[in-house]
């Protein structure tokens, strides 16, 4: 990866309202490169107070409601976006909202399985999707490939990793959680193969294990650890990072 990008003219990002997606926010209207928009999207945007504070103090977050699980949710976001980017279309996808429930081997019910695939991948997949025309439109302003032309980040996790399941028997207690990332890991291969042709980038993102509502109180860093370096390396991404397994700092994953 290169040290520098051109830069990013619009980002959206799913699940703002607190944790990663509210941190992302933050780190990215704070940046010296900051984007001309950043799209804030969640489920109840009049709750989201930080959120809606953060927009106050910066004049280029706009906040739009999503329920990521709902079809006619996602179709009123898309022709919401489609007014504010205009031709230019959209840049930066980050599909970071998602949900976890706690389900060992002898707790796990088709039920929390079917839940959680749905909304940490199927959704994920409709999400992107539904934005593929305005993020194709973006790839044609340019160039290359990076966030300065379309790029999709799918927050995944290292709990996702088939390899390194010996290593983390810990996460043995969320099977739903860890298999839709498994699964979210394979959309952004196809995702990467099938928009090569039009100049779409796409990876997995691991932002290390977080304390937020989903990470829980035994996760070893801060929101605040994770996302410069997250922001560094999103702005820094080229052609030879589509279709890979990234941490934060920019090191692959195993699959």
């Amino acid at each position: 990866m290169a040290a520098s990008s051109p830069n990013c003219c619009s980002v959206l990002i799913t699940g703002c309202s607190r944790g990663l997606g509210l941190g992302l926010i933050k780190g990215l209207a704070e940046a010296s490169n900051s984007p001309e928009l950043l799209i804030a999207t969640c489920r109840q945007p009049e709750a989201a107070q930080e959120l809606q504070e953060l927009s106050k103090k910066y004049n280029n977050i706009r906040i739009l409601q999503l329920d990521i699980v709902s079809e006619e949710s996602r179709q009123k976001l898309v022709k919401a976006v489609t007014a504010l980017v205009g031709a230019q279309g959209l840049n930066c996808l980050i599909n970071n909202a998602g949900e976890n429930i706690s389900a060992s081997l002898d707790d796990v019910t088709a039920e929390h399985m079917l839940h959680i695939y749905e909304t940490n991948t199927v959704a994920q997949l409709m999400v992107t999707k539904a934005f593929l025309p305005l993020l194709k439109q973006a790839a044609q302003q340019n160039s290359g490939m990076g966030w300065h032309r379309a790029v999709i980040v799918n927050m995944s996790s290292i709990s996702g990793s088939i390899q390194l399941v010996p290593d983390d028997k810990l996460f043995l207690q969320v099977y739903p959680y860890r298999i839709s990332k498994t699964a979210l890991n394979m959309l952004t291969k196809c995702l990467a193969e099938d928009l090569k042709v039009d100049g779409i980038l796409c990876i997995s993102l691991h932002p290390g294990w977080l304390q937020t509502d989903m990470g829980g109180n035994q996760a070893p860093m801060q929101v605040e650890d994770s996302v410069p370096s997250i922001v560094s390396l999103i702005a820094r991404l080229r052609e030879e990072d589509s279709g890979c397994f990234l941490d934060w700092k920019g090191e692959i994953v195993p699959w």
